[in-house]
């Protein structure tokens, strides 16, 4: 599934950052404080923002790597496996006596959760550095953790013309340092709101735009807004019975990097990863339901275009 000349591989797109395993609880409500609980059900399975993007991005039929930290520990074994699994190259994960980051997700009846993470403190993958000879990537995602490291590949990107994403949930050190290093600036609406104080989502898109030529916020059920030189607006959400939300937006930007490759652009690269994070929570776990190619070409083909419009504060 790699396409390798001179030892070098050549990827369609490298995801960088995390990978982290998965600890999912179904429960009814919320708990409260004090309270104990019984879960309905339980499901483990790989996680992280960069690694699900890259599973994503090799079941749409990219060919598709992972570069990030896992630990020698048992989690971090499994989630190595599963990367292989899912025809993901994996010659770029470094390893290390730290623990394999976990997140325990609590995941209720409408598909709403709450997500806890742990991640260990390292060293390993700091001043990981990719070589040109080594790696040969025509779209770059990046979650901005490990901002170290990325600072690497984005001068490789530079130098060799690659195109770059940045998949910003939170505001950290990594996403901050990004936001104006990258083509393609796709962010939550949580991070728009943190990073330009903007309450409005149009505005937001408009001050991020200075910073990057394509902008697009996520907003979860109400679906995007986006802004580039040609055009700005909106979209609304796939209209689906949400099972499960956990990583639908790391779906999202496996999928918006997987159309980039395939040429997608515009109106139709949105709706191609709307409609990949649309399916994805439709079953439960953020690694578990991610769609292949043929499910989001049939969602696509049996569902309505979604027309664009100008975006209204609610």
């Amino acid at each position: 599934m790699t396409a390798k000349k001179d030892n070098c591989i050549k990827l369609d797109v490298l995801c960088a950052g995390q990978a982290c395993h998965d600890l999912v609880l179904m429960v009814d409500h919320h708990p409260a404080r004090d309270e104990k609980t019984t879960a309905s059900g339980f499901l483990e399975c790989g996680g992280g923002p960069a690694a699900n993007a890259a599973i994503t991005a090799a079941r749409l039929g990219c060919v598709s790597g992972f570069t990030g930290y896992l630990g020698n520990d048992h989690y971090g074994q499994i989630h190595l496996q599963d990367l292989k699994k899912n025809f993901v190259q994996t010659d770029f994960i470094v390893r290390g006596a730290a623990a394999t980051p976990l997140s325990s997700i609590l995941v209720k009846p409408d598909g709403s959760r709450t997500v806890i993470n742990y991640r260990e403190k390292h060293e390993a993958f700091l001043n990981y550095h990719l070589s040109w000879e080594h790696c040969r990537p025509q779209v770059i995602l990046f979650d901005g953790h490990a901002a170290q490291a990325s600072a690497n590949l984005v001068e490789l990107a530079k130098q060799h013309d690659s195109i770059t994403v940045l998949d910003a949930g939170s505001i950290h050190a990594g996403t901050r340092w990004l936001v104006d290093k990258v083509h393609h600036l796709v962010v939550s609406e949580k991070f728009a709101y943190e990073y330009t104080g903007e309450i409005d989502p149009r505005k937001a898109a408009s001050h991020l735009h200075e910073a990057a030529a394509n902008v697009v916020i996520t907003l979860g059920s109400e679906g995007l807004v986006w802004e580039n030189k040609q055009s700005s607006g909106a979209l609304s959400a796939y209209r689906i019975q949400a099972v499960d939300t956990t990583g639908a937006g790391d779906v999202f930007h496996g999928a918006y990097a997987a159309g980039l490759v395939k040429g997608k652009s515009g109106l139709d690269l949105l709706m191609y990863a709307s409609a990949a994070g649309a399916l994805s929570c439709q079953r439960m776990g953020g690694r578990t339901a991610i769609p292949d190619e043929s499910e989001v070409d049939g969602f696509l083909r049996n569902r309505p275009r979604i027309e664009p419009f100008q975006y209204e504060k609610k």
